[in-house]
């Protein structure tokens, strides 16, 4: 068959294989801006222009596009000039990981003005996972947001992206955004059943597959347990997982690893490898695995760090402050109710992978072992690399290119264990990328919680007494288990003035996909229950709840004590609260959206609040080093990685500050295990308030240093010298930065500066959310009639990009707080395997949330500023809740609030009343 094809205006034949889709089409000839996001037309990621018109290339068959003319992203600019929707997106900041910009690109080229009055029907067919869509909405409207940039005054400015301009015109490079000579591709195969020991596999006809290589299963995978987790302290997460196991402990776990020369080679060999089980009795929920006679999933000794094998806690916690026994007896109310938190998926668009390939390391001139991943932890995943197959850190580098989202998704190694044990065996590159599919049954998930908090007071509002039982469901591995169980009953009840305080609490091996870290790691559950249970305490009580909790929160100055135990490196180094709680009640005063509810109506409002710690506990280290180079720009290496994020921009702010130049004479390096001594991630709010400090000091050390030598060089009082963009000002006299690097050099001295962090001492951010909301009492409808969202973020480095990072996190917390949900069968099967059957926030689905930044500095952070990622996320929930229990009457006590089960509950509740 003779075939033709243009792409952005160059000519191809290469016909393509049966089957094909234009996607892998298009980039398999170079065009990495086409993305995979879902393969099955539901996420817009892969979005290009055939003879003009947009096409999800993930369901456009190649062979359709024989004598068309096909545009993908990197061809929508015109004689090297921004296509005007390119400028537009860069101009308004219109993205954050920029994984899904691409197609929301190609959409937005072709709307027409009547589609421009209907955005939420004209973006339908893209999904964004990190921007909330506001500043999506203000790039098609051609609303902007950055600001030039300025020398010297680059902290608290709206600067854009140093990356922008790659991710609009499609050539930043993403994990799988490269070309591996060689390369093989690696396909698992997954347990069928949630709990089985694997008597025999038989590998044979997989082997006859022609193009596989490789059949890799446990008998080929080291001994050593490990915890896929990935934490500073490896101690922290139970040693309970082994790289390829014989006993399966959920549905979706790995069983076997095909490599072959073509993914459609490594899918056939995976069909073809027979496996015999031993169906084993299988437990999905955490109350009857805790109860005797339940089956066991880690039948391992003390050496796993497992708090009670026996019984399946994976890790617990127990502790009183005072006597909660008094305190309730004290009170004149008491309210106690259990809730309910649902798995949810991170659905970053960028599923998880990685390609393994080698290369001659320069300083020891032995070959290494190259990891490309999709982590937020590279140095992390390179010592567990090493720890496992007994390698010396010079023989691993570990790059993360541009992260497409994270969420805490990505603090754990999935895959680049078993790609490193195939690349090693087989001495080629091998590549392993999850599809949708799999990032559902064989990731991580959100820890689903059942939380009972019963709750104390007198009758003027004071609390006596609060007590937690927490049960957190951390599936069949304990990745992270621990950690977020512990986490969760922290913050939630040590921002809280109670004199007796009670927590048991226990983190519960399920046969179940296994939960690991997610944004606000274990907060926003516990707080969902404990806002909406003081919420309903203080509307009993006859307490305006807003008072309640002026009333009884802890204020500056004050020790953060939870019966877990006092951190003592953690404090209140800034004080934001009030200024939340007073965000609220402005909001309450002015508020007229309660007009714009529908005639017959329910109308409510309802507001929460949550405290954070700006970082894990234990130490979270960082290393930079800035340095000026030969043509007077610098350059920044540092480790953390980006992934919408935003501390790429925040790192160059802060060292332009510190410089006197511009954040655009400044190059960052990160990601790679070659850049710096090491960083422990980009997790836990740390990318500002860790890496940035060690970025703050480095900068301001070469500072330093650069005055010094100048001072020296051109024999002028130190006091007398000042840096500008380019140059130094001795006196009267300008020497440029050019000079002073020739001069240091002709010296033999380097002018580079060094910072480190180790995350310790820390500080305390604080949120609040208001809702008011209208529901239709006879569908269960829910309309948000106002959002407004306080966030106490400390110096704010660049206002655009955390109000972004907060408007990300509010439709993230919107949607595990209305639709999403991952389900688990009674077969232990994860059903809600793609996007279509798992409903992610669309643009549609979203309000504009009104961000207000409180006006703190705080003294622990860098240049006074805090951790504003994943806070935002831990109040909407139950401020959703106090809203519809304001307006139906109704304490729904288990998310998500579906609206079938909004109606039914309004349904029961009427009929209820009826009867009485």
């Amino acid at each position: 068959m003779s075939f033709g094809i243009r792409i952005n205006d160059e000519p191809f034949d290469a016909e393509p294989r049966p089957g094909q889709c234009l996607r892998t089409y298009l980039r398999e000839r170079g065009w990495f801006g086409v993305k995979k996001g879902c393969d099955a037309g539901d996420c817009g990621a892969c979005t290009v222009h055939v003879d003009g018109e947009p096409v999800h290339s993930c369901l456009y068959p190649a062979v359709r596009a024989e004598g068309r003319s096909v545009t993908t992203v990197e061809g929508l600019a015109e004689d090297g000039e921004l296509h005007p929707v390119q400028q537009r997106f860069l101009d308004a900041q219109g993205f954050q990981c920029g994984f899904c910009t691409a197609g929301l690109l190609m959409t937005a080229a072709k709307l027409d003005e009547d589609q421009l009055q209907d955005l939420p029907r004209a973006l339908k067919g893209n999904l964004c996972r990190c921007t909330g869509y506001r500043a999506i909405e203000d790039a098609v409207r051609g609303v902007r947001h950055t600001e030039e940039p300025c020398a010297g005054q680059a902290v608290g400015r709206n600067l854009g992206a140093p990356a922008g301009p790659k991710v609009v015109t499609g050539t930043a490079r993403y994990t799988f955004d490269l070309e591996v000579e060689g390369l093989l591709h690696m396909k698992l195969l997954r347990s069928p059943h949630p709990h089985a020991r694997i008597v025999s596999i038989d590998t044979s006809a997989a082997l006859r597959v022609p193009g596989v290589q490789a059949v890799f299963t446990h008998h080929d995978a080291p001994e050593r347990l490990y915890s896929s987790a990935r934490h500073e302290h490896p101690t922290e997460d139970p040693d309970d997982t082994r790289l390829l196991d014989d006993v399966v402990r959920f549905a979706g776990q790995r069983v076997a690893a095909v490599v072959a020369d073509s993914e459609a080679a490594a899918e056939e060999g995976c069909r073809r490898v027979v496996v015999e089980y031993e169906v084993l009795p299988f437990v999905l929920d955490p109350e009857p695995a805790m109860a005797p006679g339940a089956p066991v999933l880690h039948p391992k000794g003390s050496e796993s760090r497992i708090a009670r094998a026996e019984h399946n806690v994976c890790g617990e916690v127990h502790g009183e402050v005072g006597s909660v026994e008094q305190g309730f007896a004290e009170a004149d109310l008491v309210f106690e109710e259990t809730f309910r938190t649902q798995r949810v998926q991170h659905a970053s668009l960028e599923t998880h992978g990685c390609v393994a390939y080698f290369e001659e390391n320069e300083e020891t001139g032995r070959e290494r072992i190259v990891v490309r991943s999709s982590t937020q932890v590279p140095f992390l995943t390179r010592r567990a690399i090493c720890a496992l197959f007994d390698l010396p850190p010079d023989d691993v580098r570990v790059v993360a290119g541009r992260v497409g989202g994270g969420f805490g998704g990505k603090q754990e190694m999935l895959t680049e264990d078993i790609v490193v044990l195939a690349a090693l065996r087989l001495r080629r590159p091998v590549k392993l990328e999850f599809t949708r599919a799999e990032q559902f049954y064989g990731a991580t998930t959100r820890h689903p919680f059942t939380v009972t908090v019963k709750a104390g007071a007198k009758a003027d509002g004071t609390l006596t007494a609060l007590q937690f039982r927490v049960v957190a469901n951390t599936g069949a591995y304990g990745n992270h288990g621990p950690a977020v169980m512990f986490h969760s009953v922290g913050e939630s009840m040590g921002v809280y003035r109670v004199p007796n305080k009670k927590v048991n609490a226990y983190s519960v091996y399920t046969n179940c996909v296994p939960a690991g870290a997610f944004r606000g790691y274990g907060l926003g559950q516990v707080t969902f229950a404990v806002e909406s249970v003081l919420d309903e305490l203080a509307r009993r009580l006859g307490v305006d709840p807003l008072v309640f909790r002026e009333k009884n929160v802890i204020g500056p100055g004050e020790h953060l004590i939870s019966p877990g135990g006092e951190e003592e490196d953690l404090h209140i180094a800034s004080y934001g609260l009030d200024q939340c709680l007073q965000v609220v009640r402005d909001a309450l005063a002015e508020d007229r959206s309660a007009r714009d509810a529908p005639a017959g109506w329910l109308v409510g409002q309802g507001f929460a609040m949550s405290m954070i710690a700006t970082g894990p506990p234990g130490g979270h280290f960082a290393d930079a080093t800035v340095q000026l180079l030969e043509d007077g720009t610098y350059d920044l290496a540092v480790g953390t990685a980006e992934f919408g994020n935003g501390t790429t921009t925040v790192h160059q702010q802060i060292t332009a500050g510190a410089l006197g130049t511009t954040a655009d004479r400044i190059a960052v390096r990160q990601s790679d295990t070659d850049v710096v001594r090491h960083d422990t991630g980009a997790f836990g709010s740390t990318g500002t308030v860790v890496a940035g400090k060690a970025v703050m000091k480095a900068a301001n050390a070469l500072a330093e240093r650069i005055l010094s030598f100048a001072a020296e060089y051109a024999r002028t009082p130190r006091s007398l010298l000042r840096l500008t963009a380019d140059a130094v000002e001795c006196g009267g006299r300008l020497v440029s930065l050019k000079e002073l690097f020739e001069a240091a050099q002709g010296k033999g001295v380097e002018l580079a500066g060094v910072g480190h962090w180790g995350g310790s001492p820390r500080s305390v951010a604080f949120n609040a959310h208001w809702f008011r909301l209208a529901v239709d009492g006879d569908t269960g409808e829910i309309r948000i009639l106002r959002s407004v969202h306080a966030a106490d973020a400390g110096r704010v480095m660049n206002p655009m990009q955390c109000r972004g990072q907060v408007e990300g996190g509010v439709v993230q917390a919107l949607g595990a707080t209305l639709f999403e949900q991952v389900l688990v069968d009674d077969a232990g099967q994860v059903s809600t395997a793609a996007f279509r059957r798992y409903r992610l926030p669309a643009f549609a689905d979203v309000p504009r949330t009104e961000v207000h930044f409180m006006e703190t500095s705080d003294a622990i952070g860098p240049l006074g500023a805090k951790s504003m990622s994943e806070s935002p996320f831990n109040p909407v929930a139950p401020a959703f809740a106090n809203a519809l229990r304001d307006a139906t009457g109704i304490r729904f006590t288990e998310t998500p609030f579906l609206r079938d089960r909004v109606w039914q509950a309004i349904a029961e509740h009427r009929a209820a009343a009826r009867g009485r």
